[in-house]
């Protein structure tokens, strides 16, 4: 019991000292000795473009898109 409480407790530190965007460590990505360390890398979710594209041919059609979630399937 007590090491399940350490592992929440240092999975709680990471999780407090990751950028909200890019979830890499506050205080590596913040470091200004770490400027020019960071490259950036696209790359595409095909089940994210899927969704946006549905969501794009609904806005497109006259839909409201408020509140509006888009579930992905394969297939």
């Amino acid at each position: 019991m007590e090491d399940d409480r350490a592992w929440a407790m240092a999975l709680a530190a990471v999780e407090a000292d990751a950028c909200p965007d890019c979830r890499q460590p506050w205080s590596e990505t913040t470091d200004p000795a770490t400027e020019g360390a960071w490259r950036g890398e696209l790359v595409r979710c095909h089940a994210c473009a899927a969704a946006a594209r549905a969501m794009t041919q609904h806005e497109s059609n006259g839909g409201d898109t408020r509140g509006l979630h888009v579930h992905v399937v394969k297939g």
